[in-house]
């Protein structure tokens, strides 16, 4: 666990130089983040790293009712949920869907088909970390 830490603060450190003087505290308020949508309305406010060439750290909005196609990633995400309802579940499992509400923690492992809902009628908010670039790799099913 301490070495996950140790990772985050040197990413933390090298990636993020535009957000706060070295060393210093970095406070973001939420009107404050720079929210960029994709095509498909899913949108993200950068905190830490470029999420096309590095590990990263985002907050990621989903529009309400948002289903995603079944895709994998190649590198583990981990997430909070901040606000509204999530589901993420496995291809194939049958497993019982989780709800996820408002302080929710999940990890999708790299390399794992599965599905991503928004279930709330708000949209979803989290906090997303990704030990590797991004990537949406659609699956068939």
């Amino acid at each position: 666990m301490l070495k996950i830490a140790k990772t985050a603060i040197a990413v933390l450190t090298i990636s993020a130089p535009c957000l706060a003087a070295e060393g210093g505290v970095t406070n973001l308020n939420p009107e404050q983040l720079a929210w960029q949508k994709t095509p498909e309305g899913v949108a993200f406010a950068p905190l830490i790293g470029d999420r096309f060439a590095e590990p990263y750290m985002a907050m990621v909005r989903l529009p309400a009712g948002l289903v995603s196609p079944a895709h994998t990633k190649s590198a583990d995400m981990f997430g909070v949920v901040v606000s509204g309802a999530m589901v993420h579940t496995a291809l194939g499992s049958d497993a019982t869907e989780t709800i996820l509400r408002e302080g929710s923690f999940y990890r999708i492992p790299k390399d794992l088909p599965h599905i991503s809902k928004c279930v709330s009628a708000t949209d979803c908010v989290t906090f997303l970390y990704q030990d590797g670039k991004f990537d949406f790799r659609p699956v068939a099913q």
